[in-house]
């Protein structure tokens, strides 16, 4: 069953409120009959029924009743807090509804089984699709001292609750009227009530007693059908709505003592349960009565709050809930102390003391929360299909471990669940609202809540969702809510809601689509537009489920698709409450069907209250009472109707009976009246017709509403408007209303919202700042949209106002016997409007203890300086400022320091105040002040500006000026950018400097991204104007114009026009008194403002521009001019700044005008400002002046080109050449001559670019005029002919030609490659290679340290020099230097230590040395040096190590009984040792075996008669110091008979193996 969603997620707190979900949904069908809900105090139930209803069913079932509760009532106390226990209770409540059991008989107290401690509510009674659509992580608000109970929450709950009644009655009654039922009896003992015996009994019972149980089943069926009908007459729609505040509470300041009563007003329905917070915390009435009152009497509810004190002060909080939402309204108490300050050591003195802000965390300690949104999401606009993403940072203090907050999102103050449209994420300290397919079903006003504890604190900010792009230009949007009602088997009622935007013209109507669940196939179920926003869907399956979606059609075309509906299944609602529930009997007993006959089949009766429950132009739907009498089995339903006036009924659903009372009918023609009567059928036949139904008219009952009125937009921020309207006259079953907005005279509209807005309030979004706006609204039902309403008042998009903030830096300026004068600098924020005045506020300190306020002034004063007479003298004070404008007075300042009332008696002045800066760039600003009160004995005779470093000492100030100042400002220059800076002022007179001023800053060196200065302009007509424009203006904001920082407001030589974010200040007529600085300040900014100098300088320069602009000249950008064109054309040109279309030139020669003819051809282009005339050629008498005249309305110029002597031969000649250069270029020519480049691999490239060729044209390479071979043939592709040449060197000189030819001529390139062309293209080369020398290297040899580079390939041209430390090599036979290949190295042999250092090799050019450098000292010359000693002494090791140098065999073959002689050179210095070895062991010289060893060089080995046992592996070993070898040799040793025996039996053995 369904719950309000407070009551899903968690219990209350107070204990007499816990587990009161039972109580809660079994008394919701006893308040059916009842019109609204009951609301009762502490922890009553409900009313019980009515009596009438309670007596007959109790004197039927009282002793059944009692045991069967006796029974149910046990079991369920097994397991309380349990699902199980929520099951059973189920059970009880349908077992004891049906047996006439009242409400109080089945509560069940769960309260022994629950700790006193703060938990949440254990979910309960939900099924899982109602677990599904459980809010994630709400918790609801403490409520203590009272419970609310609502009845008729929503639909789904209510149905169920009758559904399970009209169930366990409907199965009683067949029961019984079968003959066969079951009866309980029990008899339990009164001494032994922990016993629960039951003793069952079967009887038969007689037909006078089964008439008397049917004709009350038939008495309590009629009692259903009543409050069915009841239940049906309601319009829950208009009936529940969410809490709204009519009256807000108000915030008050009061004194101590005093009581205080906040007042609120709330509607909505069920009627909303109101909870007083003071500062998030609920406030309990029973644990201070005697502080706190709280009333609700005829919808007002109070709250007072009893002798106030400074504890008091808080913000208080009335929330209002009921099943359809919450909703909050906030006041402020202030209570004020007469005197003294607050103490806070009863803070300190133990838990019992702590304020009421504090709470007891669920770890067990004290503690206040305290909440803070960063990094917030703001007012967002998004389109249809696109994602987007809300988040915010949570701040949460104090932070504990593992105590996280419940974060729950709203939108429209209704919970977000998580869908497959949105999704919600806590990243831990990050609350994220996901959509990841938005829809227009998203618009609205989200809000994400943090709750920890006891304490909650929440943020809001609206979502727009625009239309997506239509497919067809001009299509309507598209619809959107689309919701799925009175679903049974025969139809599906379908509702949406119109969309904002008809894409220009009416819209015709809607198509609704359905979908089956699991298919993705679309039917379109109306062949015609509806208009209607509702419509029924027939033709379903039943049992099916469906999803449903709407597309709207205008005349140019049919719009997107609507966001699908939610499944629906095809089901009667009993049949899918039965499917659900699966309600069993409450008994446990057996049932004995009886041998009497079956009764025979009834024909059913008449249905009852037939009416017509919806009529529109397209369908009218019918709905009924199934007939008392039915028979036993199921029944059929037959529609008929008639015309008007007549009695000839028709049959509508002669093809498809209907099976529920419900039906809606088509295909009747709009207009025409009609009366309706239903039939019931079953197997036994056609029953009578119901009593037909009044006349029906075929058409909307429902109208479109009229257009609201008196549309009112007010200012709410810089981009957005606040529209409230008044709700049209006899408006029925609103669903919203759009808003549009026109920015003024562009007569284009657009939407404010696609989703309709409930209410007659709304916030406009995303406008543009200054524009003024005009706004309408539209009405929306079912029907339609109404007509647009009249247009609202225009508007200006800016800022609403607002009081000031408070005033800082109090100062005592002056101070006398019984008076002072104070300063104080402006607050910060003016609250977009101009501050108008001052109030002061002063008291008296004795002995350290502040009496209470007292007002200095009652009328505002408009300085920032004041004077407070009749004060006492010597005594000390302190004071407050508070500042305001049009909106109200802003909060008073901080307390100000003590100052003694005394006679100043000094004789310097005191401190200038009023210090402000302006036109702040990163190394200059401006600093103005206002001269002391106080001016000592002598008159100010000027200042001096301090400047210190804002982190710097005291001792740190600096003097900015040596000569005293005898103005109130300075232009600070010299200052270090990023830097911040303070400054102070002090004035002088002839006593001396006196005390310094408050300071003025910090303020930070830089320039702003945005910053713009004051420019000077002089229109066409001579007018001086200077201009200034902000792009950062508040919308309150103004220009403020100064000469030499004195306002110019009322100069009769000025004359200032503002307008938007741009200014202008007119000179009337510039002259020398004019000379000054001009500034512009922009008010309520963070100091904006630009200065402009006119000097003297100045003042020439713009007289001079004044004067040219009143007599005007065409500007010319470039003089008349002459230039040859390709062939050989002349062109004479000038080009104006620019030209109107009236311009005309007149061109002049020799002072005679000419024209166009054959010989000049003139154009004017206007676009460009170019004037042109066109020669074919330079004849001998065209030489002479030429001018352009040009007029070009008022503006006149010329401009003369003078072509005589030498200047026109040359010009003449020029033409001719390029004359011949056009006919050269008409066959295959030389675009770009021949010419070289040295490439990176050091090799030289001729190339030249030809153009105008074919296929046929050939190129031809020559060299000092013999042709070249080139291996490929040119292409042309690119136009780059190319010749490579490898290695250049002096062989390659001489002079290069290629010549281009084919049928229409040829051309020829020459390139001298001699002499200095040839040196200068060996240095490109040299060059080329010594840049691509590596870094030098060095290298360890046996002779010594090698250093070398390589290079590409290296030339003789390439000059080589080494240097060590910067001294030239001088080569000898130790230090050498050479090139190998492309490596060039230096050798040193033998190296010492002199030889360490930096060495340098220099490969020259023939213009420039290129060096590469390294370092042979330290590690790299120990390493290099110790490398060549070993390298040294392998190499001596290498060559006097002992060797044999020859002599012996690898193999040595002989026939037994021969000798063997062998003999072996060996060598060594020393002269080797030598021993021998046989099969790897020492062999020692013996008869038979002669080994010899003779000078130390010749080794001798003999073997007299060798036997075979001589077979083996032998080795000479010499060894001396420096080294030793072995050499190897084998000695086989055969008999001639064994040999010839192997040599026949290894072909065998061959065979063998090939086998």
């Amino acid at each position: 069953m369904s719950l309000p969603f407070y009551q899903k997620l968690h219990q209350h707190y107070d204990r007499s409120y816990r587990n009161r979900d039972l109580s809660t949904t079994m008394s919701q069908y006893q308040q059916e009959k009842k019109s609204s809900a009951i609301y009762t105090h502490g922890s009553t139930a409900y009313s019980s029924r009515s009596s009438a209803a309670h007596r007959q069913e109790s004197a039927a079932f009282s002793q059944a009743s009692a045991a069967s509760y006796q029974h149910q009532a046990s079991r369920a106390s097994e397991f309380a807090l349990s699902s199980a226990a929520s099951h059973k209770a189920a059970s009880a409540y349908d077992y004891g509804y049906s047996h006439g059991l009242t409400d109080s008989s089945l509560m069940l107290d769960y309260s022994s089984k629950l700790s006193p401690q703060t938990k949440r509510a254990k979910r309960s009674l939900l099924s899982g699709e109602e677990k599904e659509n459980l809010p994630s992580d709400y918790m609801v608000p403490i409520f203590s001292g009272r419970q609310v109970h609502v009845s008729g929450i929503t639909d789904t709950e209510e149905q169920r609750i009758k559904e399970a009644a009209a169930y366990i009655a409907q199965r009683n009654l067949l029961a019984s009227e079968e003959g066969v039922t079951a009866s309980k009896r029990s008899s339990v003992s009164k001494q032994s009530m922990s016993t629960l015996h039951q003793e069952e009994a079967l009887e038969k019972k007689s037909r006078k007693v089964a008439i008397r149980e049917k004709a009350e089943h038939l008495s309590l069926k009629k009692t259903l059908e009543e409050t069915e009908a009841f239940h049906k007459k309601l319009n829950e729609d208009n009936l529940l709505h969410a809490p709204e505040f009519v009256i807000k509470p108000r915030s008050h300041t009061v004194w101590e003592k005093e009581n205080v009563k906040l007042h609120c007003s709330i509607a909505g329905w069920p009627e909303p349960r109101v909870t007083w917070y003071k500062n998030q915390v609920p406030i309990n009435v029973q644990a201070h009565p005697e502080k706190y009152i709280i009333e609700s009497r005829y919808g007002m509810h109070t709250l007072e709050i009893i002798g106030c004190d400074f504890e008091d002060t808080a913000q208080y909080r009335a929330s209002a809930m009921n099943a359809k939402g919450e909703l909050s309204a906030y006041a402020s108490v202030v209570v004020k102390r007469y005197k003294g300050e607050f103490d806070d050591t009863r803070f300190h003195s133990g838990a019992s003391t702590l304020p009421p802000s504090f709470a007891v965390t669920p770890y067990g300690y004290a503690s206040r929360f305290e909440i803070h949104f960063d990094d917030k999401f703001e007012v967002s606009f998004g389109r249809e299909g696109e994602t987007m993403s809300l988040g915010c940072r949570v701040v949460i203090t104090p932070e504990i471990k593992h105590f996280q907050p419940d974060i729950q999102w709203y939108r429209n103050g209704v919970p977000v669940s998580p869908s497959k449209w949105v999704q919600t994420h806590w990243s831990g300290d990050r609350a994220t609202l996901t959509f990841s397919h938005l829809n227009k079903e998203d618009e609205g006003l989200y809000t994400v809540r943090a709750r920890m504890g006891e304490y909650y604190d929440q943020y809001s900010a609206y979502v727009f969702v625009r239309d997506a792009d239509a497919e067809i230009e001009g299509a309507p949007a598209s619809p959107l809510d689309v919701v799925c009602l009175d679903a049974n088997k025969d139809y599906i009622i379908i509702t949406w809601k119109q969309p904002a935007v008809d894409g220009g013209s009416p819209i015709l109507g809607y198509f609704i689509d359905k979908c089956e669940v699991g298919t993705d196939t679309w039917t379109q179920c109306n062949d015609i537009p509806v208009k209607f926003a509702r419509f029924p869907v027939t033709g379903l399956i039943e049992g099916r489920s469906y999803i449903f979606r709407v597309r709207a059609v205008n005349k140019v075309g049919i719009g997107l698709p609507s966001r699908v509906s939610e499944p629906v299944a095809a089901l009667d609602p009993a049949e899918k409450a039965r499917l659900k529930s699966r309600p069993s009997a409450p008994w446990t007993g057996q049932i004995i069907v009886t041998e009497e006959e079956p009764t025979e089949g009834v024909v059913p009766g008449p249905p009852t209250d037939l009416s017509v429950i919806e009529a529109t132009q397209s369908y009218v739907v019918l709905s009924w009472k199934p007939p008392r009498q039915r028979g036993h089995e199921g029944i059929l339903y037959f529609i008929e109707k008639c015309d008007a006036g007549t009695e000839n009924w028709q049959r509508v659903n002669t093809e498809l009976p209907v099976k529920s009372p419900r039906f809606a009918l088509f295909d009747l023609a709009e207009g025409k009246s009609y009366r309706f009567r239903v039939r019931c059928s079953n197997s036994a036949g056609v029953g009578e017709p119901s009593e037909a139904t009044e006349v029906t008219v075929v058409g909307d009952k429902l109208d479109i509403p009229k257009p609201p009125s008196n549309i009112i937009p007010s200012r709410n921020t810089d981009t957005s408007v606040v529209v409230t309207w008044e709700e049209p006259k006899d408006a029925k079953e609103l669903v919203g209303y759009y808003i549009e907005s026109s920015i003024v005279g562009s007569g284009k509209w657009e939407p404010c919202n696609n989703n309709p807005v409930k209410g007659t309030r709304f916030t406009c979004h995303g406008l543009k700042t200054g524009q003024s706006y005009i706004f309408r609204v539209r009405a929306v039902n079912a029907a339609g949209l109404s007509e647009y309403s009249q247009d609202s008042e225009a508007i200006e998009v800016k800022a609403a106002i607002a009081p000031p903030s408070p005033p800082c830096d109090i100062t005592c300026l002056e101070s006398f016997r019984d008076s002072m004068v104070l300063g104080w600098k402006q607050p910060d924020k003016t609250g977009g409007a101009e501050i108008t005045g001052y109030y002061v506020n002063y008291r008296e300190v004795i002995d350290g203890v502040p009496g209470r306020w007292r007002e200095a002034n009652i009328k505002a004063v408009s300085d920032e300086a004041y004077k407070i007479s009749n004060l006492k003298e010597n005594m000390v004070y302190q004071f407050q400022v508070a500042a305001m404008n049009i909106a109200g007075l802003g909060a008073p300042s901080a307390i100000s320091a003590s100052f003694k009332c005394e006679e100043w008696t000094i004789a310097v002045p005191g401190p200038p105040h009023s210090l402000k800066y302006s036109q702040v760039r990163k190394t200059s600003l401006v600093l103005q002040w206002k001269p002391p009160i106080h001016s000592g004995r002598t008159p100010v005779t000027g200042y001096f500006v301090d400047i210190k470093e804002a982190s710097a000492r005291e001792d740190r100030w600096r003097g900015l000026n040596e000569a005293a100042l005898k103005h109130t400002y300075l232009k600070v220059q010299g200052l270090k950018e990023g830097e911040s800076y303070v400054f102070r002022v002090r004035a002088v007179n002839q006593a001396g400097v006196g005390k310094p001023s408050d300071l003025a800053g910090p303020v930070v060196a830089e320039t702003r991204p945005g910053t713009k200065e004051v420019v000077v302009s002089v229109d066409d007509n001579g007018i001086i104007s200077l201009n200034f424009e902000c792009d950062q203006m508040a919308p309150s904001s103004e220009f403020t114009w100064s000469k030499d920082y004195v306002p110019t407001e009322d100069s009769p030589r000025l004359e200032v026009e503002s307008k938007g974010n741009k200014t202008k200040m007119t000179f009337k007529d510039l002259g020398t008194e004019d000379l000054g600085i001009y500034s512009c300040d922009v008010t309520d900014t963070d100091g904006i403002a630009s200065s402009y100098l006119i000097d003297e300088e100045e003042l020439k320069r713009l007289l001079a521009l004044s004067q040219e602009h009143k007599f005007p000249t065409v500007p010319v950008k470039s003089e008349l001019a002459v230039e040859i064109l390709e062939k050989g054309q002349v062109r004479f040109w000038m080009q104006a700044e620019k030209l109107s279309a009236n311009a005309k030139v007149n061109y002049i020669f020799n002072d005679k005008e000419i024209f166009e003819g054959p010989k000049y051809k003139m154009h004017i282009d206007r676009n460009t400002g170019i004037i042109e005339m066109f020669m074919e050629k330079l004849q001998d008498e065209d030489e002479g002046t030429y001018t352009f005249q040009v007029q070009d309305g008022r503006a006149t110029g010329h401009s003369t080109l003078v072509l005589i002597g030498d200047v026109y031969k040359k010009l003449q000649k020029e033409a001719e050449f390029q004359r011949q250069e056009w006919i050269r270029k008409q066959g295959p020519h030389f675009a770009e001559y021949l010419s070289w480049e040295v490439t990176g691999e050091c090799n030289v490239l001729l190339k030249c670019k030809v153009a105008n060729i074919k296929k046929e044209t050939s190129i031809i390479w020559y060299k000092d005029d013999r042709e070249i071979s080139v291996d490929e043939k040119h292409d042309f592709k690119d136009g780059i002919c190319t010749l490579l040449i490898t290695e250049f060197s002096k062989k390659d000189a001489g002079i290069y030609e290629v010549v281009l030819k084919d049928d229409r001529g040829k051309d020829k390139s020459r390139l001298k490659l001699l002499d200095e062309a040839f040196k200068e293209l060996m240095t490109e080369v040299c060059k080329t290679i010594a840049l691509s020398a590596t870094d030098l290297k060095i290298q360890s040899t046996a002779e010594g340290i090698r250093l070398y580079s390589f290079v590409t390939y290296y030339v003789d041209d390439l000059k080589v020099n080494w240097s060590h430390n910067g001294t030239p090599i001088r080569y000898s036979d130790r230090v050498k230097s050479g090139v190998t290949g492309e490596q060039i190295w230096l050798q040193i042999n033998e190296p010492t230590p002199n030889d360490k250092g930096k060495y340098v090799m220099e490969l020259f050019d023939g213009k420039t040395g290129h060096q590469k450098m390294v370092d042979l000292s330290g590690q790299a010359y120990d390493e290099a040096f110790a490398e060549f000693q070993r390298l040294k002494q392998a190499a001596i090791a290498e060559k006097n190590r002992a060797r044999v140098v020859g002599g012996l065999p690898d193999v040595v073959t002989i026939q037994e009984g021969k000798a063997l002689n062998l003999t072996c050179i060996v060598w060594g210095d020393p002269a080797p040792e030598v021993s021998w070895l046989k099969n790897e062991k020492l062999l020692a010289s013996d008869e038979h075996c002669n080994l010899k060893f003779e000078a130390g060089k010749t080794a001798y080995f003999t073997i007299n008669g060798v036997r075979t046992s001589d077979s083996g592996k032998y080795g000479l070993v010499v060894k001396n110091k420096y080294g030793s070898e072995i050499s190897d040799f084998t000695v086989s040793v055969f008999i001639p008979e064994e040999e010839a025996r192997s040599v026949a039996e290894e072909p065998q053995k061959g065979n063998k193996k090939a086998k």
